[in-house]
C-alpha cells in the first residue's frame, strides 16, 4: 500500500463523514439480550441463568465436566471414493449450549436452551443430523 493511500485511509477513519447515517447495533431477531458471566458470553438471559443452575449442580456433585458451547462437526461421506477408509467432509458445525456428565447415570448430556421462536426448521434439521451422527440425544431446556 502506498504511503498516500495509507495516510488517506487513516484520515478517513479519524474523520468520519458527518452526513453518513449513524450505525446502530443490529438488534437480535428474537429480542434476546447477550449476557456475560465468568468471561463467557451467552446469547440470552435464559441461557446465562441455565449456566448458573448447572454451576450449582457441579458444586452439589450432581454433574461434572461442564462444557459451554461445545461444537459438533457436521460431516458427510464422500460418495465418489471407494472405501474403506472412507473420506468425510465437514459441511458445517452445530454448537450446543452445554454438555456435561450426569454423575448418577454416567450419561453425557447435551443441552440447548430453546424458546418456541428459536425452534426453527433449520435448528431441528441440524439437531437431527447431530443426534444421528453422534448417537446422542439433545435435551431442549425451556
Amino acid at each position: 500500500m502506498s504511503a498516500d493511500r495509507a495516510a488517506w485511509t487513516q484520515w478517513a477513519k479519524d474523520h468520519p463523514d458527518p452526513r453518513a447515517p449513524l450505525r446502530m447495533a443490529k438488534a437480535n431477531k428474537y429480542h434476546a439480550t447477550k449476557v456475560q458471566i465468568d468471561g463467557i458470553w451467552f446469547d440470552s438471559r435464559r441461557e446465562a441463568a441455565r449456566y448458573q443452575e448447572l454451576q450449582l449442580l457441579v458444586l452439589a456433585g450432581e454433574i461434572a465436566a461442564l462444557e459451554v458451547h461445545p461444537g459438533f462437526a457436521l460431516m458427510v461421506p464422500d460418495l465418489t471414493t471407494e472405501g474403506p477408509p472412507f473420506v468425510f467432509h465437514t459441511i458445517g458445525w452445530y454448537h450446543a449450549d452445554f454438555q456435561y456428565r450426569n454423575l448418577r447415570t454416567g450419561n453425557i448430556i447435551v443441552e440447548d436452551v430453546k424458546s418456541k421462536p428459536t425452534r426453527t426448521e433449520a435448528y431441528k434439521l441440524r439437531r437431527k443430523f447431530v443426534e444421528a451422527q453422534y448417537q446422542i440425544v439433545i435435551v431442549e431446556v425451556d
